[in-house]
């Protein structure tokens, strides 16, 4: 990729939770953007856009390791609740079978060996 316009620091930049995207003002007036989830991916480049500029953002990684899902993601998260419904069906009916599944004591048998 081409050279960047900066070097910003994350405690440099502002969080815009509206957006929900950490910005810095650009030249050209409008800002440069860079989401968590993006940072979450070890993505450091923001971009503007309005131009072609870009900066890179320098952080600690680790910092949005457990970064919770955007909201973006709540459409796959209702898929998320239906499998877990599936999971809780199947564990009910695991919890069945064991209700079901007797063991008696087996009578021992005498076996013949052969000398």
């Amino acid at each position: 990729m081409g050279a960047y316009y900066d070097e910003i620091e994350i405690e440099d930049m502002a969080w815009d939770e509206e957006k929900r995207v950490y910005h810095y003002p650009c030249p050209c007036g409008d800002r440069f953007e860079i989401s968590r989830k993006q940072l979450a991916n070890y993505e450091d480049i923001a971009t503007c856009p309005s131009c072609s500029l870009i900066i890179r953002v320098v952080y600690d990684p680790l910092d949005f390791e457990d970064e919770p899902p955007d909201e973006e993601d709540e459409e796959s998260g209702a898929s998320d609740e239906e499998s877990e419904e599936e999971e809780e069906s199947d564990e009910d009916s695991f919890e069945d079978a064991l209700e079901n599944f007797h063991i008696t004591e087996a009578q021992p048998q005498a076996v013949a060996a052969a000398t």
